[in-house]
């Protein structure tokens, strides 16, 4: 019943109130991002949602469109400015992600939804974390956050997908909130977690 309808239900409800209590925080960081990092103020990337149905992820950007001399980005460490590492601190870069949860795409606890570049290479029980909506926190990131290893972040997901219950959901909402107050293990630069994690992915399944 939970996982079939209630769940849902809470996600409509939670993130509707949020949208709602926080859009003066929304408005402020919005308007901050368009003075000092420029346009879009959004930033847009596809992910694999349930099924593996690819949505669109919304979140505020935290880099510059800084480029070199032949007019090619910079590295994403020379693009995040003190502004934007202080958004993904924070977690305030992820709020956009609200209205994911809202519309369907997202849950407000579940495995998080990662690169499309991804999916060859996961085996055929971590294809589990897909078979439940994506969400804004879930056990792997209260477990160690965006340091946690490759293997193991995928083993948590699964983990979660088969003991999914309220109570679960309400245990990793609760640490979700301790971890975030505390700024603990975040990573505020994207190579070292996005090219972290590609480089791990090397240890899943070739593809036949």
């Amino acid at each position: 019943m939970y996982r079939l309808f209630v769940k849902r239900f809470l996600d409509i409800v939670l993130s509707g109130l949020a949208l709602l209590v926080l859009s003066p925080v929304l408005i402020v960081v919005a308007v901050l991002v368009r003075i000092r990092l420029g346009s879009p103020v959004i930033f847009h990337q596809e992910r694999p949602g349930r099924g593996e149905k690819i949505f669109t992820l919304c979140k505020f950007r935290t880099m510059t469109d800084e480029r070199d001399e032949k007019g090619e980005l910079l590295p994403d460490a020379q693009r995040l400015t003190a502004f934007g590492s202080f958004l993904r601190r924070s977690s305030l870069d992820e709020l956009p992600e609200l209205f994911n949860i809202f519309r369907g795409d997202m849950s407000v606890i579940g495995p998080r939804p990662l690169l499309t570049g991804y999916l060859p290479y996961y085996t055929e029980r971590e294809r589990l974390r897909h078979t439940v909506r994506p969400g804004l926190t879930g056990l792997a990131q209260v477990s160690g956050r965006n340091f946690i290893a490759w293997d193991d972040r995928l083993a948590k997901d699964v983990e979660y997908v088969e003991t999914l219950s309220f109570l679960t959901d309400l245990k990793i909402l609760w640490k979700t909130v301790t971890v975030v107050m505390k700024e603990e293990d975040v990573a505020v630069e994207t190579d070292s977690v996005e090219g972290y994690l590609w480089d791990e992915r090397e240890k899943l399944r070739e593809v036949p």
